[in-house]
């Protein structure tokens, strides 16, 4: 298991320390040992680092993806990492039956999930006026309600067995704030997070945690086209981009895993309805006077707007 090269960007100021390296890990050995952990979108990126810190404390991993090839190369990476097992799901979360059969075959292989991470989402940025109804409902689809059956499925499980359970959604700091470029993917955050606050309190009389974990900017080999484009034309030499974070550095992914691991675990027995945030203050970040407004299509590289013609792309359903 490995991250991209880190790097520091020089410029005279200290920023925030580099992490611990590679292979540490937050809390005491077999942490999770005996636990059953379920990740969705565990197959890359950050899902998958996620997973992997899980799997040095000694849990038992289901990871669940739709993409059979990667989950089969990252149960291999993950199986050097772990004494639990490890085990894989392909499955479209928006499939209420599928989701079912996911939990299914985790007890059946594993026993009852203990925890859940619900990392699976969609995105892609695009100025708002250009996504057509297909596309907004892909977003929307995947990102919240897919949260909600993999979410319903837990819960119900746990509910009927009497017995305790923990639940850590991956969500993004523009369901505060609204985010240009991705009004579908804000939109359907927005919505994770109000979704934890409120089974945390629904279902903590019963035992079951709830919390969201909020990640920064945290390049990876698994980052999409569109948003690596992004990024390129916003610091085109890479390392710049750690100069526009407050810490001066971008965030790299076991640092979400740490986080994870501990929102999860018995030392985080009273936080409940809570979202961590793992970006460096990047997202409260001020200037004193506030730059000048580039357009979200000018940002994106995009032409300006037209509206199309009868039948065109954005008529679909």
């Amino acid at each position: 298991m490995t991250e991209s090269a880190e790097h520091t960007q020089n410029t005279g100021t200290p920023g925030l320390p580099a992490p611990p390296p590679l292979g540490a890990s937050a809390l005491p050995a077999g942490t999770y040992g005996g636990s059953v952990v379920l990740v969705t979108g565990g197959g890359s990126g950050l899902g998958k680092a996620i997973a992997a810190e899980f799997a040095r404390l000694g849990a038992d991993l289901m990871i669940v993806g739709r993409n059979a090839g990667r989950l089969a190369s990252a149960a291999a990476e993950l199986a050097d990492l772990t004494t639990g097992r490890v085990e894989t799901a392909t499955a479209d979360i928006r499939d209420p039956d599928r989701v079912a059969e996911v939990f299914d075959a985790t007890e059946d292989r594993l026993g009852p999930p203990d925890v859940l991470i619900n990392n699976a989402a969609a995105n892609f940025p695009s100025p708002a006026e250009d996504l057509s109804p297909n596309a907004w409902r892909a977003v929307l689809d995947i990102t919240l309600t897919g949260t909600w059956f993999m979410t319903r499925a837990f819960g119900r499980g746990h509910l009927a067995a009497g017995t305790a359970g923990s639940i850590v959604c991956v969500g993004a700091s523009y369901a505060w704030t609204g985010g240009p470029g991705y009004a579908h993917s804000a939109a359907a955050k927005a919505g994770v997070k109000n979704l934890v606050e409120t089974l945390a309190v629904e279902w903590g009389p019963y035992g079951i945690r709830v919390n969201g974990l909020v990640p920064g900017l945290m390049p990876h080999e698994d980052m999409s086209g569109d948003i690596r484009g992004h990024l390129d034309r916003a610091a085109p030499d890479g390392r710049e981009l750690d100069v526009r974070q407050p810490a001066l550095r971008v965030g790299l992914p076991r640092e979400l895993g740490w986080a994870a691991t501990f929102l999860a675990s018995p030392y985080a027995g009273f936080v409940s309805g809570h979202s961590l945030v793992v970006d460096g203050a990047n997202w409260q970040r001020r200037s004193l006077v506030a730059p000048p407004v580039v357009p979200v299509r000018e940002q994106l590289g995009c032409a300006p707007f037209t509206l199309p013609g009868p039948g065109g792309p954005h008529d679909t359903p």
